[in-house]
């Protein structure tokens, strides 16, 4: 069975994992892309509460990309054999993933004194869900990332290919939501007044 998955990769040029995530991503971009669909319809019927977003999703924005940029060097660092640094800008990554979610908490909390609460109109609920699923998502990117540094730092450093592969996964997955949170934020604001 090995060899037939071995075979059948060569014949593709994409490793199976590879394409089981890029449909995911599939699969992820389509439901945003429901979401935002959703978003313009419902605002066309009326009834909606306009409000200016909190400042802090720019805060936010600026993380998310800063840790896109760590994790690209850590995945650089590790490709050539840089131990110390790979470990250490791994772990900023992870550090400005869960910065990113408490800034979106903080997001949240800002809307809420501003009185965009959840309930009050759909305008802010939709903001509340979009950026809470996202938020979801990039949790599984910081799950994703706790067990690349448990590798990194239980396992004896090895730039083998496997290991290169499961890295791998994670930088596209992180880059990833890191793209869609910027194409949200962009959607947001084009959005308020």
């Amino acid at each position: 069975m090995a060899q037939v998955v071995q075979r059948e990769y060569r014949s593709s040029h994409i490793h199976p994992l590879k394409f089981a995530l890029w449909v995911g991503i599939a699969s992820i971009v389509m439901m945003f892309g429901a979401f935002t669909s959703a978003y313009l319809v419902r605002r066309a019927a009326g009834n909606w509460y306009e409000f200016k977003l909190p400042d802090v999703f720019w805060g936010s924005t600026f993380v998310i990309l800063l840790s896109s940029w760590t994790l690209h060097a850590s995945y650089r660092a590790f490709n050539r054999g840089v131990e110390h640094l790979y470990k250490r800008l791994l772990t900023a990554t992870l550090a400005l993933g869960l910065l990113f979610v408490g800034l979106q908490y903080a997001g949240w909390q800002a809307m809420t004194a501003m009185g965009a609460t959840f309930t009050v109109n759909p305008s802010s609920s939709f903001i509340y869900v979009i950026s809470g699923v996202h938020a979801l998502h990039v949790l599984g990117g910081i799950a994703a990332l706790i067990v690349a540094l448990i590798y990194a730092f239980v396992l004896p450093f090895k730039p083998t290919p496997r290991r290169r592969l499961r890295f791998q996964l994670v930088v596209h997955y992180w880059h990833f939501v890191d793209v869609l949170w910027v194409y949200l934020f962009v959607f947001f604001l084009v959005q308020s007044p």
